[in-house]
């Protein structure tokens, strides 16, 4: 089996609904997103995806999100936008991409979300 992982970085507002304590309020931080795909075949050149292919990928769920209150966007109007949950949206938004561009031959492994330099939360299935 073989992974790629690319990293990006976004800075956003969010606060935690049903939350008691400082994370209640709105509040910042500078996010870090790790995207690994995963895949038993490589391609022609014999890349599992090309890294800048991922990266555009990536950019548009990044953009959405870079300096907005997440609280104010969809899902997150609902949806409580805890690292969990960003980990979460961007497996599903980098899976329905990757599953249109590769046919099923690569898979996104996992998603991990850092609010900080030492707290991270992770999304595989």
């Amino acid at each position: 089996m073989f992974e790629v992982t690319i990293e990006a970085g976004f800075s956003s507002g969010h606060y935690l609904r049903n939350y008691h304590g400082k994370c209640e309020n709105p509040h910042g931080h500078n996010y870090r997103v790790l995207v690994t795909l995963a895949g038993a075949e490589l391609d022609e050149t014999g890349l599992l995806l090309d890294f800048k292919l991922l990266k555009n990928l990536l950019k548009p769920v990044v953009d959405y999100l870079d300096h907005q209150m997440i609280n104010d966007l969809a899902p997150f109007t609902e949806l409580n936008p805890s690292a969990e949950n960003l980990a979460r949206y961007f497996y599903d938004q980098t899976s329905l991409q990757l599953q249109a561009l590769t046919v099923g031959r690569v898979r996104v492994k996992d998603c991990t979300v850092f609010e900080t330099d030492t707290s991270f939360a992770r999304y595989h299935e």
